[in-house]
């Protein structure tokens, strides 16, 4: 896999404890983002890790359910698969405690939820999330019917740390935002993007800041209000894209991608949602 950036070795500490709790089944929303507690932790210090689903980086928890995943990984000190310790129905996904400075990247993707809306709503979220392509294709065939898809998210978060190796090296989702630096460290931040393990170019990438609570932490997406995408573009040629990300804050980076489903019984469409946090 061609990479933003080149990969090094995982650390050999353990994470001082890990402990996963559970899930219940998301409704279609647009944006799926991982939300620590905190996204700078000292060692021991433990960290809360929730989900929320919703739009202008505004919306409510989102409980975990096992019948959707297909991978819960952290990658710190060292590697965990976290998703065979879930239990159904929590709202909280997994508390960790890191071992080191070194900073946690974590990952989730689902499997595929089938998703139907009516003619005209559907081709104003293709408008709207940038997927000319699809849109471009349904109106050639004259499509005027409900619009079919299936969806899978796969989103992850960066918890502060120094070493770059563990927030840069790709997790191989199926379609995944791939950071080259440490996210939060600099002004700007070049990410590349990757569907089915190649670079994916034309994709619209948009970045989102929420402010931070007067001890410098997140502030609940549940609770604070909405806010417009700070940033917008298109991966170029390589699918790199680089955004600006100056402003103190809690961040996200996201894209969608759109193809003809693979499965036809099951939908007429498949997109893919990718998703990354972290805190400048």
């Amino acid at each position: 896999m061609t990479r933003a950036q080149s990969c090094g070795g995982t650390g050999s500490a353990a994470l001082l404890a890990i402990l996963l709790l559970g899930p219940a089944a998301p409704a279609f929303a647009h944006e799926f983002w991982l939300a620590p507690s905190r996204y700078v932790a000292s060692r021991g210090e433990a960290v809360e890790i929730r989900v929320h689903v919703g739009d202008g980086f505004h919306g409510p928890i989102q409980s975990y359910a096992t019948n959707r995943a297909v991978r819960f990984e952290l990658r710190a000190a060292r590697s965990f698969g976290l998703d065979s310790l879930v239990r159904n129905h929590a709202p909280i996904w997994a508390r960790f405690a890191p071992s080191d400075s070194g900073g946690a990247m974590l990952a989730w993707e689902s499997g595929f939820t089938r998703n139907e809306l009516p003619a005209a709503r559907f081709e104003t979220y293709l408008k709207d999330d940038g997927l000319d392509s699809a849109l471009a294709q349904r109106r050639a065939e004259g499509a005027d019917g409900p619009g079919v898809e299936r969806y899978r998210r796969c989103a992850k978060t960066w918890l502060a740390g120094t070493t770059e190796s563990r927030a840069t090296d790709p997790f191989g989702l199926p379609f995944e935002i791939v950071p080259a630096a440490i996210p939060g460290r600099d002004s700007m931040l070049s990410v590349q993007i990757f569907y089915e393990g190649r670079p994916a170019p034309g994709i619209l990438v948009r970045a989102w800041r929420a402010s931070l609570d007067s001890g410098g932490g997140p502030i609940d997406a549940s609770e604070r209000p909405a806010v417009d995408p700070a940033w917008s573009a298109r991966s170029d040629g390589n699918g790199i894209a680089l955004v600006p990300c100056a402003s103190r804050g809690e961040w996200m980076i996201s894209a969608v991608h759109m193809v003809r489903s693979r499965d036809r019984a099951a939908a007429d469409w498949e997109s893919s949602w990718a998703s990354l946090t972290f805190q400048r």
